[in-house]
């Protein structure tokens, strides 16, 4: 039986959520994200708790109601506070520049790379080496991120490139004579 499923999604003052047939529309003061819900998953809302019901013998649905819980606490969580991903550039020159929805990169290649920020995503830098991705959506958080990343990932022998601010990167020792 799915653990994540069973625990109740507690909706904070400032949310609102409401649903209409399969489709979860999640409100609050960042913004509004939606949900269509599998068939295989009840939805019970009351008193600012939300349980998710589904047919506990059926394997496919258990892991559908996790997902589903698991989404659903995610789209409270991102409509209420947010989330944020950090990025740090390690190298020689390179430089990260915010403009209005376009990230400019320069990261060693003989060219900037210009990133085109999706709706619902602001990045900011606040120094040059430093990038802060926020958005509602986690899963559109993370992928902006990765985007990011995938531009010049860090190398194993000095260390060069975006990596997480969280992130360790496991180091190489050079070839030796």
């Amino acid at each position: 039986m799915s653990r994540i499923a069973k625990a109740p999604v507690i909706i904070p003052s400032d949310v609102e959520i409401n649903l209409d047939g399969n489709i979860m529309t999640v409100k609050g003061i960042k913004g509004q994200l939606s949900l269509t819900l599998n068939s295989a998953v009840n939805v019970d809302i009351a008193d600012n708790v939300v349980h998710v019901q589904w047919d506990k013998d059926n394997k496919k649905a258990t892991a559908q109601a996790g997902t589903a819980r698991a989404i659903l606490s995610n789209m409270v969580t991102g409509v209420s506070s947010g989330f944020e991903k950090k990025l740090t550039l390690i190298g020689v020159g390179y430089r990260a520049q915010a403009k209005e929805s376009i990230l400019s990169l320069s990261l060693g290649f003989s060219h900037p790379v210009d990133f085109e920020v999706p709706a619902g995503i602001t990045v900011e830098t606040p120094t040059q080496t430093e990038i802060v991705v926020r958005g509602t959506d986690k899963q559109l958080v993370g992928e902006v991120s990765a985007k990011i990343r995938a531009y010049r990932p860090p190398e194993p022998y000095k260390g060069k490139g975006v990596r997480y601010a969280d992130e360790h990167v496991v180091r190489k020792e050079a070839k030796k004579k």
